[in-house]
C-alpha cells in the first residue's frame, strides 16, 4: 500500500501523555495508518529528524464565524499548530439569520467582539437564514477543521428582533428559541453558548440580546441540547468573583443538558489564587446539582490592547457603556474639554469592585502612537511621563487621544510572567475542574494576541520555566479538550485516527513579535503573530502550514455534532 504522507525521523508526542518515543507516521487517505517503522513508500514526504511529531492543538474557543469567509485560512491559529478550532462562542453567531437582524449582528459584534464593522459589510455575504444554511456555506472551505456551537443572541433576535434587547421572552417565544436551536443542532451546530456578561454590551450600549433572558429561558434551550448527540454547552455568567447562585446556575444548566459546560475566562496569577480556588469550587457547587462545570483558562496573560474607539473593556467602568457606543466625533468632543474629561474621570473613578481598576490610567503602558507629536513616548508608563510633564495622567492620556483621533493603544503592564504564577497555572491544568483554551481568536481583533496560547504555554511552562514534562502540555492542548466535547478520532497519534498533526521543534516553539497588519476587508487592522518554530501543520492527512505559510489545501473538515463528535455527558 502506497502511502500518501510518511513523517520521519521525529519523536512522536501522542497526546495522551505518553513520554516522546521514535517513530515513523504513515498517512493514507487522510487517517494515520502506520506508526513506527513504515513498511510502504510514500508519495510525500517530511523529514522530522530532530523535530516533534505531535496531535494537532485544539482550540475550544474561538469567534472565527465571520473571518471564515474573508479568510479561509482562519489565520493565525493554524500558524500555532492549531489544526481544529471552534467558533460560536458566548452566543455571539451570525446565524440563524433573518433580513431585518443581520445589520443589528454585524454593528453588534464589531462592538462587542471587535470586529471591523466595514470588514463585517464587505467580507460576509449574509445571504442564509438557517444554521444549516451557514454550515453549508462553510463546508469545504476551510484550512483547519472548524465546529460552530448555535449562539443565544441569534436566536432571540430572529424570534423576538428589537424587542430581544429589551425585555424577557414569553412561554411562546421561548418555545420559538427552542425550535430554532433544535434545527440549528440538527444541522450540526456543536451545541448551545450564551453570555450573561456585564462587559457585553451592543452597539447602542444596551446589554446584547442574551442578557435579558431569564433562568427559565435557558434551562429550556440547555433541555432541548440533551436531545441532540454529540453536543457541548458553553456560557459566559458574569465579571470578577462567581457568587454561588451563578454557579448553582450554571449546575442547573449543565444538569439540564447533561452535556458539561465550560465557563470562559478564568486568569490565574501568583496573586490572585484565593479567586482561582473560589472560582473552581464551582465545579462542586454544580456537581451537587447534577452538572458538569469547567473553568476555561487560558496558559498565559490575557493582555489587552485597549483603545478608545472600539471602547471594549472600558464601557466596563460605569456609565462607559453608553460614552463608549457614541460616534467617534462625540467622543473627540468629550475628551477635548475639561468638563467632558471631568465628567469621564468621575465617572470611572466611581465605580465599585475590582473593575475600578481599569480607570487606573497612570498604570497603563502607551502601546502603539500614531501622531508624531507623542510618538516619543511610545513604550512608556503614562504615569511616568505624566510626572515628567507636569500633568495628571488622565490629562495627558486624553490629550494623547484625540490628537491620535481615538486609535492610542494601551495596555496593562504584563504581571503574569513570574515562575510562581507560571507554577500557579500548571496547577490549574492538572485540576480536573479546567480545562486549557480561551483563545478568543477572531475577535477583538485590534486588542489581543491570546491566538498565540498553544506556542506560548509550551514555551513558557516546558521549556523556559521547566514545570512540566512536553508531554503533559501536548495532553492539554490535544487529547483533554478532544475527549471533552467528544470528537471521534482525533487528539491523539494513534493508527486509524485523522492525521491532524503538528511538527515543531521543542528548542525554540514560541510566539512571535505581535504587530498590527492591516489586511482585513475594507483596509481595517488586526493584531497578527507568526509562531516560532512550527515547522508543518497538517490537516486530515494534507500539509496545510509549512513555516507560518498557508498552503494552498483547504482539507479541513466541517465538524457536525453527532457525526463528528460522540456525546459526554455531565453525570
Amino acid at each position: 500500500m502506497a502511502l500518501d504522507l510518511a513523517i520521519t525521523g521525529g519523536m512522536v508526542v501522542d497526546g495522551t501523555g505518553n513520554a516522546p518515543q521514535r517513530a515513523d507516521v504513515g498517512v493514507k487517505n487522510g487517517r494515520i495508518v502506520e506508526l513506527g517503522t513504515l513498511s510502504s513508500s510514500a508519495s510525500e514526504s517530511i523529514d522530522a529528524t530532530g523535530l516533534i511529531v505531535s496531535p494537532g492543538f485544539i482550540d475550544l474557543h474561538t469567534h472565527y464565524d465571520a473571518q471564515a469567509f474573508w479568510d479561509t485560512t482562519l489565520s493565525p491559529s493554524p500558524m500555532h499548530g492549531v489544526t481544529t478550532v471552534f467558533g460560536g462562542n458566548c452566543g455571539f453567531t451570525i446565524a440563524p439569520l433573518t433580513p431585518q437582524d443581520g445589520d443589528y449582528l454585524m454593528r453588534m459584534l464589531a462592538r462587542v467582539e471587535g470586529m471591523p464593522l466595514e470588514s463585517l459589510q464587505q467580507g460576509v455575504p449574509w445571504n442564509w437564514t438557517t444554521t444549516a444554511e451557514y454550515l453549508d456555506a462553510l463546508d469545504g472551505t476551510l484550512l483547519p477543521n472548524a465546529g460552530f456551537l448555535v449562539g443565544h443572541s441569534a436566536l432571540r433576535r430572529v424570534v423576538m428582533h428589537d424587542e430581544a434587547n429589551e425585555r424577557e421572552a414569553t412561554p411562546q417565544e421561548i418555545e420559538q428559541m427552542v425550535v430554532l436551536l433544535r434545527a440549528g443542532l440538527s444541522a450540526g451546530g456543536m451545541g448551545f453558548s450564551s453570555t450573561w456578561s456585564p462587559s457585553h454590551n451592543d452597539h447602542t450600549g444596551a446589554p446584547v440580546p442574551s442578557r435579558h433572558a431569564s433562568r427559565e429561558e435557558l434551562l429550556a434551550l440547555c433541555s432541548e441540547v440533551r436531545n441532540h448527540a454529540g453536543t457541548t454547552l458553553e456560557f459566559i455568567p458574569a465579571v470578577g468573583e462567581f457568587s454561588r447562585e451563578v454557579f448553582e446556575l450554571m449546575g442547573d444548566m449543565s444538569a439540564a443538558a447533561n452535556r458539561p459546560l465550560n465557563w470562559n475566562l478564568l486568569q490565574v496569577y501568583s496573586q490572585n489564587w484565593e479567586l482561582v480556588q473560589h472560582q473552581l469550587a464551582g465545579f462542586d457547587i454544580a456537581a451537587e446539582r447534577g452538572g458538569q462545570v469547567l473553568a476555561l483558562t487560558l496558559p498565559d496573560t490575557f493582555r489587552l490592547r485597549l483603545n478608545f474607539k472600539s471602547g471594549f473593556i472600558l464601557d466596563i467602568l460605569e456609565g462607559w457603556d453608553k460614552l463608549m457606543s457614541l460616534p467617534d466625533e462625540e467622543k473627540l468632543t468629550m475628551m477635548s474639554t475639561a468638563d467632558g474629561r471631568a465628567r469621564m474621570n468621575a465617572m470611572a473613578q466611581g465605580t465599585v469592585g475590582p473593575t475600578r481598576s481599569i480607570g487606573n490610567w497612570g498604570g497603563y503602558i502607551l502601546l502603539e502612537i500614531f501622531n508624531e507629536k507623542w510618538k516619543k513616548y511610545e513604550g512608556r508608563i503614562v504615569g511616568e511621563v505624566a510626572q515628567e510633564l507636569n500633568v495628571e495622567p488622565w490629562d495627558l492620556l486624553c490629550d494623547i487621544v484625540v490628537d491620535d483621533r481615538l486609535l492610542t493603544v494601551i495596555a496593562n503592564q504584563d504581571r503574569g510572567q513570574d515562575r510562581d504564577t507560571w507554577d500557579k497555572r500548571v496547577q490549574v491544568w492538572r485540576d480536573h475542574r479546567a480545562v486549557v483554551g480561551a483563545s478568543d481568536a477572531g475577535a477583538h481583533l485590534d486588542m489581543i494576541d491570546s491566538y498565540a496560547f498553544s506556542t506560548t504555554m509550551i514555551a513558557r511552562a516546558v521549556r523556559e520555566h521547566e514545570l512540566m514534562p512536553l508531554e503533559e502540555a501536548v495532553y492539554h492542548l490535544t487529547d483533554r479538550p478532544a475527549r471533552l466535547y467528544g470528537l471521534k478520532g482525533r487528539g491523539r497519534i494513534a493508527t486509524g485516527w485523522a492525521a491532524d498533526i503538528t511538527v515543531f521543534d521543542a528548542s525554540t516553539i514560541g510566539p512571535g513579535p505581535a504587530q498590527m497588519r492591516f489586511d482585513l476587508p475594507g483596509g481595517s487592522g488586526r493584531v497578527y503573530g507568526e509562531s516560532i518554530g512550527v515547522e508543518h501543520v497538517i490537516v486530515n492527512g494534507v500539509p496545510a502550514v509549512r513555516n507560518n505559510v498557508a498552503l494552498g489545501s483547504r482539507p479541513g473538515t466541517l465538524l457536525r455534532s453527532g457525526r463528528d463528535t460522540e456525546t459526554v455527558t455531565a453525570q
